[in-house]
């Protein structure tokens, strides 16, 4: 009969055999640390598929999960954390991270995880103490603050999406330290590993595409997207200085039949928020998202996407252009000015197949946090919900060490 360990030992292989996990340490921290005692009302074989586990709700929406072991994987590989560090986690959740965590760092290391809901706080307690890891510091407090009574940190890791680097976080890290957190860059939710290289200035060696529910309290998301009243669509600009849209242009994409025009390239769904997308974006503040329901004349043209359509293109002036699944390596234009944002699109797509079909892991971001008031690097810089200042280029960082996915994984977003 297969058991909770045969199931445990079967993912961390998988996790290995596809290059999310190659750390002697993280695999013996896999090995060691059971997630079902993390999710007690599960099948314990099931806690060990690769999947984000919903475990709190507010108002339909998931507020937090055990997120999915592959970007769990993922993430530490970025984080590298060593025994004898001390690490902050922002997102306890259920706590299964943190006890990851407190088996890398070791007994001469220390963790502290922060969650903003004293339930989850209550529960990651006893989950932790069910798998004898009862010396983790587990705390109710807003995470951006991140929680200076333990500081400086080694590493702080957050586990929830942000849309900007809080000074407070950067400011409670040693002079080596590493944070990581997954960074909503131009729309595109990104988790980047920023090493400390200056008092106020940080540099990505590592940047990977994700998805996760947001950050709450008082650094929470202060919402982008713009929602087309009746019609079930919304949109998602690229934010980071980028203006909003015009609604009643976006609108004439679901009334007209606009006219289709040869695309570079046929794109894919994947492509939405990273590769195409996230390159589009940042060369483009133009660029937005429309995401929908699953049928109707335009969603049936648009790329599917956990159980409604997605499309990518530019609004611009009185005219939008949406890159097309359907027909493929189209991409369709609307109104007056809809002619001039589908040359626009279909030279970011040419850009993009030229540059070597960049992804999120070729992507470097230098960012100066408030504070830094010299030597900040060349370039327009975008500015987050923060104020942090971020300066993104394209090229590998010569310290990479997680191998290259192409695919998107999800933390406490469960895969669709």
């Amino acid at each position: 009969m297969r058991t909770a360990e045969d199931a445990r030992a079967r993912l961390v292989a998988d996790l290995e055999r596809d290059g999310r996990v190659h750390s002697p340490r993280i695999r013996a921290a896999l090995q060691a640390v059971p997630r079902h005692l993390f999710l007690p009302g599960s099948d314990p074989l099931d806690a060990y598929a690769d999947e984000a586990v919903p475990i709190k709700t507010a108002d339909g929406v998931t507020v937090s999960s055990v997120s999915q072991p592959s970007m769990v994987a993922i993430m530490l590989e970025q984080l590298d954390a060593a025994p004898g560090h001390r690490v902050l986690e922002i997102g306890a959740g259920a706590g299964w991270n943190a006890g990851l965590l407190a088996h890398i760092v070791g007994c001469r290391g220390a963790v502290t995880t922060v969650d903003i809901d004293e339930d989850l706080v209550e529960g990651a307690r006893a989950h932790l103490l069910a798998a004898g890891l009862d010396e983790i510091e587990v705390v109710t407090a807003d995470g951006a603050d991140g929680y200076p009574p333990s500081a400086p940190y080694d590493r702080i890791e957050l586990t929830v999406g942000s849309t900007g680097i809080r000074p407070e976080w950067v400011l409670q890290l040693t002079p080596t330290g590493r944070l990581l957190l997954p960074l909503t860059v131009r729309g595109s939710q990104l988790s980047v590993a920023f090493a400390r290289t200056g008092p106020h200035r940080l540099a990505s060696v590592s940047v990977r595409s994700c998805a996760f529910v947001r950050l709450r309290g008082a650094g929470a998301d202060p919402g982008a997207d713009t929602v087309l009243p009746g019609s079930g669509w919304t949109v998602q600009h690229s934010g980071n200085g980028a203006p909003d849209p015009d609604p009643g242009v976006l609108e004439r994409a679901l009334r007209d039949l606009g006219t289709d025009h040869p695309s570079p390239t046929p794109g894919s769904v994947s492509d939405l928020w990273d590769g195409l997308g996230l390159w589009c974006a940042l060369a483009e503040p133009a660029v937005v998202r429309l995401l929908g329901p699953a049928r109707g004349r335009l969603a049936d043209a648009l790329f599917p996407l956990a159980g409604g359509r997605a499309g990518l293109g530019v609004s611009a002036g009185e005219g939008c252009a949406l890159l097309l699944a359907e027909p493929a390596a189209t991409i369709r234009s609307f109104g007056p000015g809809g002619a001039a944002a589908a040359d626009r699109l279909a030279e970011l797509a040419a850009g993009w197949i030229a540059a070597g079909r960049p992804h999120a892991a070729d992507l470097r971001i230098d960012a100066a946090v408030p504070g830094a008031e010299d030597d900040l690097p060349a370039g327009e810089p975008l500015t987050d919900s923060a104020g942090t200042l971020l300066y993104p280029s394209w090229g590998p960082r010569p310290d990479e060490r997680t191998p290259p996915g192409r695919s998107r994984a999800t933390g406490d977003t469960p895969a669709g």
